[in-house]
């Protein structure tokens, strides 16, 4: 098994990658962002998909997260370790800070791109909580060993973009008690669960949306400035993380799936078996 890395905003190349190959990768759900990145980081081998691909051509609300993560889990992904840009909606995550969230909200109105069923298949899956706890402690742990200010816990809030918050947008946000805001993740979480993948996200700070008044509503110069002073650090967390982490060892996640098909096994349409074969070829004698 292998662990993945999807890169955010400022991450479209990993460093440290030896034996290194990109390979263009098909899925039933179309395009991934880009081609993937295969190789080792030490003893570890490792998959990487720059999110918003190479030179950073698609949008937020184009990102195709099935096709994304159903290409990891058809390269032998087991764990995904998602880096992202996000706004701080806490005085006290600042600027370069790194938060490593475990909770979701969605304000966003693409929930059937979010999944990988429909279509004469039903399946819900428990979402309780929707970050790998396992994985989240690692980054927690990697990254307070590499020297970053490190907030473990929080909501990141997942808005539809692609402009960034209006005041009131981001004062309601804050309200709300949410602490980060993106455009991203939710989907990535929500496709990795049903792909029994283990998921986590680093959250790097870059702006404090619009909300505070002693600093400047965020630009895209302010957020490019922020991440190139934390891709480093992001890059030694996920060399860090990579080799702590086990790709073998056993997790709920791993059987997101186990009780979450509805439908009849009988009733899938032999399309849809060859569509979701992947997901669901060790229940398929199951019902």
């Amino acid at each position: 098994m292998k662990i993945g890395v999807i890169g955010g905003s400022g991450l479209y190349e990993m460093e440290g990658i030896e034996r290194k190959r990109w390979s263009r990768v098909t899925t039933p759900f179309g395009k991934p962002s880009d081609q993937y990145l295969s190789g080792r980081i030490g003893a570890r081998e490792v998959v990487f998909l720059p999110r918003h691909g190479r030179g950073h051509t698609i949008l937020p609300s184009e990102l195709n997260h099935r096709a994304n993560i159903y290409g990891m889990k058809k390269l032998g992904v087991s764990h995904i370790v998602s880096v992202s840009a996000v706004g701080s909606l806490k005085e006290e995550y600042q600027p370069t800070d790194i938060v490593v969230i475990d909770q979701f909200f969605d304000r966003t109105k693409r929930s059937e791109e979010f999944t990988f069923f429909g279509g004469g298949i039903v399946a819900h899956i428990s979402f309780a909580d929707p970050i790998c706890r396992r994985v989240q402690q690692t980054l927690a742990a990697c990254a307070q060993d590499a020297g970053a200010t490190v907030h473990v816990g929080g909501t990141y809030v997942n808005m539809e973009g692609p402009a960034f918050s209006t005041r009131a947008e981001s004062q309601f946000h804050r309200q709300m008690g949410w602490d980060v805001i993106g455009m991203t993740n939710y989907g990535e979480a929500r496709c990795a669960r049903e792909a029994e993948i283990c998921y986590a996200t680093l959250a790097m700070v870059t702006d404090y949306d619009c909300w505070h008044e002693a600093h400047e509503a965020v630009t895209v110069e302010m957020v490019v400035a922020n991440l190139m002073k934390n891709s480093k650090t992001a890059q030694e967390i996920i060399r860090r993380a990579v080799a702590a982490l086990d790709p073998t060892a056993d997790c709920t996640c791993r059987h997101a799936l186990a009780t979450a098909v509805m439908t009849h096994n009988r009733l899938l349409r032999p399309a849809t078996r060859k569509k979701l074969g992947l997901l669901l070829k060790k229940y398929s004698q199951k019902k």
